[in-house]
């Protein structure tokens, strides 16, 4: 069987590479992989913070589908897809008894195609949105990355209506060019009323409904004549409008959200699915797919992710944490909450604090803070005592720099910096509710009755957190969690649990660093 050969075969690999990066699950990996592709059945891997960080789990599906007999499709994205063709394709080619032809692209390559497609997630869901054409019916796929799987699909399934689009309309509606025109101005004037926000970018409100409304009632002899992204755009409309009209209508399908651009002027309208298992579970049963991702769910099974997505029966496998990759975590007991005017002092003071005793260690010490303007005054405060080893949002550091940065900032960068031997974390990374998206989601949660924070937000913070700290159990390093929440409210267990493996640090002085750095240096 296939299982028993890619064993065999990737154990003798794995053998003969002698500094190879080691990762006990290799083989187990390999050959579930292997089996998901005999049976047709799909998978769900979850190869832990560290490892998803690292990418060591790469060699074991790509052998699989190397010595799989039959195509296979790999999407991933582009940095990862030049890692396989670069180093562990060419790697294993060299001593897996496989000869199988390898391509990248946006589509199949032909119907007697038999080799691997490498291909980006953008193309593969765009090609299966569209029907599928562009990649044939039960070819196994291997989708790797899929802690963002959610935000792919989102991204995919958004459309616009960008400002050139109201010039075609008007285009296409001669009769209803002041109407059009008209409608825009009151919405640029209604938009621009918004206080501003980090996010740039605001529901659609009810003064904006009832513009949008009256314009659609204008067109409504135009139809035929719209342009199709108009079309689709009053299609959701309608429901939308609709349900917000009845409080007992369920929730709306789709979120309808504005982004402005001030300086220009100009606003954008967007509008997008609410619920995502509905739309892909079809997609699913199109071909076996196996899902790899690095800490999706603490669950095995990943129950809320597999019911967002609309993943019904597969096989699910979660390989744990090392030991050897446990942090030393700092969280202080009587720090102000978050949400308290005290916090702010509080907390430059404690990042201060951990900023001079760690000084004479070497290595980088990141800061992240979600909040804009806390994100700065940091900044600023450090940055006055420490000169330019402070940076914010930049990958040129020096070796014992002090990056200050934003979650999304260090999610894109942190595999092309140095491991931190200090990570401060300010407060947990909560999808935000003065973010629109994030509100609209939210909603739809309490329109359903569910409750929003254990199915949403605490789940996508604890996905969020072990990715951030992944770096830091690969140095060994020290986590400061400077979010009091953690032991005063009942969900902190959760977020302890998710953390580890963790020993605890109830107190601060220099031997800290000082010991790490011999461990390290050991």
């Amino acid at each position: 069987m296939i299982e028993a050969e890619v064993h065999f075969s990737l154990h003798n690999f794995l053998r003969s590479q002698a500094g190879f990066p080691s990762w006990p699950h290799h083989l187990t990996m390999a050959r579930l992989v292997a089996r998901a592709l005999r049976l047709g059945r799909s998978a769900l891997i979850q190869v832990g913070a560290v490892c998803g960080y690292q990418g060591r789990y790469r060699t074991s599906f790509v052998a699989s589908a190397l010595m799989w007999h039959g195509p296979v499709i790999i999407v991933a994205q582009e940095a990862v897809q030049q890692l396989l063709l670069r180093v562990e394709i060419p790697r294993l080619q060299q001593w897996l008894p496989a000869n199988k032809a390898i391509r990248t692209g946006d589509a199949w390559p032909s119907a007697e195609f038999q080799g691997l497609l490498l291909t980006s997630p953008e193309a593969w869901l765009k090609g299966q949105f569209a029907g599928g054409s562009c990649f044939p019916k039960g070819i196994p796929t291997i989708i790797d990355g899929v802690d963002d799987l959610e935000d792919w699909v989102r991204h995919q399934l958004t459309q616009d209506i960008q400002p050139h689009d109201w010039e075609q309309l008007m285009l296409a509606c001669p009769n209803q060019a002041e109407v059009i025109r008209e409608a825009r101005i009151q919405l640029t004037h209604q938009l621009f009323q918004h206080p501003i926000n980090p996010y740039q970018c605001y529901l659609i409100s009810q003064p904006e409904i009832e513009i949008l409304s009256r314009l659609y009632l204008a067109l409504a002899l135009d139809q035929a004549n719209l342009p199709d992204n108009w079309k689709n755009f009053w299609q959701q409309f309608q429901t939308l409008n609709e349900n917000l009209s009845s409080p007992a209508s369920p929730a709306p399908p789709a979120l309808f959200w504005a982004t402005i651009a001030h300086r220009q002027g100009l606003f954008s309208l967007h509008y997008a699915p609410m619920e995502l298992g509905e739309i892909l579970s079809p997609l699913w049963q199109r071909q076996p797919v196996v899902l790899i991702g690095s800490a999706i769910e603490p669950e095995t099974e990943a129950p809320l992710f597999r019911q967002r997505l609309g993943l019904d029966d597969l096989t699910c496998l979660k390989f744990s944490s090392d030991q050897a990759e446990a942090i030393q975590l700092y969280v202080p007991y009587k720090l102000p909450l978050p949400n308290t005017p005290e916090f702010q002092a509080a907390f430059i003071h404690k990042v201060r604090t951990l900023v001079c005793l760690s000084a004479t260690a070497p290595g980088l010490t990141v800061v992240l803070v979600g909040d804009v303007p806390l994100k700065s005054q940091v900044a600023t405060i450090l940055a006055s005592e420490f000169g330019s080893r402070v940076q914010v949002e930049k990958t040129c550091l020096d070796e014992n720099g002090i990056l200050i940065s934003g979650w999304e900032f260090w999610r894109e960068h942190q595999r092309v910096l140095p491991a931190p031997h200090l990570l401060i974390i300010a407060t947990l990374p909560l999808p935000s509710l003065e973010n629109p998206l994030v509100a609209g989601r939210v909603a739809r949660y309490k329109r359903s009755h569910q409750d929003w924070f254990r199915l949403y937000l605490l789940p996508a913070a604890l996905n969020e957190l072990q990715r951030a700290i992944a770096p830091v159990r690969e140095s060994q390093g020290i986590v400061a969690l400077l979010d009091s929440r953690v032991v005063n409210r009942s969900y902190g267990a959760q977020i302890l649990a998710a953390l580890s493996p963790l020993a605890r640090i109830n107190y601060l002085d220099p031997s800290l660093f000082s010991n790490t750095d011999e461990e390290n240096s050991a």
